[in-house]
């Protein structure tokens, strides 16, 4: 029978593949962002299920990055691991790391376009005085966005597609993530 790893779990997992903080606090960034979606569309008896997965999505990428998302998915098998539960992972990488799953249900949308997000909104909070999103607003993170120097490894076109697989204009994709990283914050290390 294929399981769903519990958070306990999926932690354990996650931090005998991944061991950088940068890696372990995107991963927990990723998990509160995800959970905050669930609650706020609708989705609350799949919190668990959602951060889970948003813990997970980047599992395989310390130690494989050129297998990012194929990888992942034979750990996640080797483990018995809920075939829904690895595709919801993997299709994050859709288009971009050789998954050929395609972000189906809403959730996984969500992952996909917030992954990158999640790191421009940091990368900006990072240059303000108090170091925190706490303040940051959206036109703050769109002067950054503009800049394609700024945060270079945060795709604008992943986040702009994201977006519109959402049927979400960017600012709101923006401001949504922007609102669930403050809740977020006070749990990070």
């Amino acid at each position: 029978m294929s399981t769903i790893p519990t958070r306990e779990q999926a932690w354990e997992l996650l931090t005998e593949y991944n061991s950088e903080p940068f890696h372990l606090r995107h991963a927990q960034t990723v998990e509160g962002v995800m959970r905050y979606f669930a609650r706020e569309l609708g989705y609350e008896d799949e919190t668990e299920y959602w951060g889970a997965v948003g813990l997970l999505h980047d599992l395989d990428f310390e130690q494989n990055p050129d297998e990012h998302c194929v990888k992942v998915a034979e750990i996640l098998k080797e483990r018995d691991i809920d075939p829904r539960f690895i595709d919801s992972i993997v299709s994050h990488g859709y288009g971009l790391t050789g998954s050929a799953t395609r972000p189906e249900h809403e959730m996984e949308k969500i992952l996909f376009a917030v992954d990158e997000l999640t790191g421009l909104i940091w990368a900006s909070a990072l240059m303000r005085p108090s170091k925190s999103v706490a303040d940051l607003e959206l036109k703050s993170v769109k002067k950054k966005f503009k800049d394609k120097r700024f945060a270079a490894g945060c795709s604008r076109d992943i986040i702009r597609q994201g977006a519109e697989e959402l049927g979400w204009d960017l600012n709101t994709l923006i401001e949504r993530t922007i609102l669930a990283m403050r809740e977020v914050e006070p749990s990070l290390p």
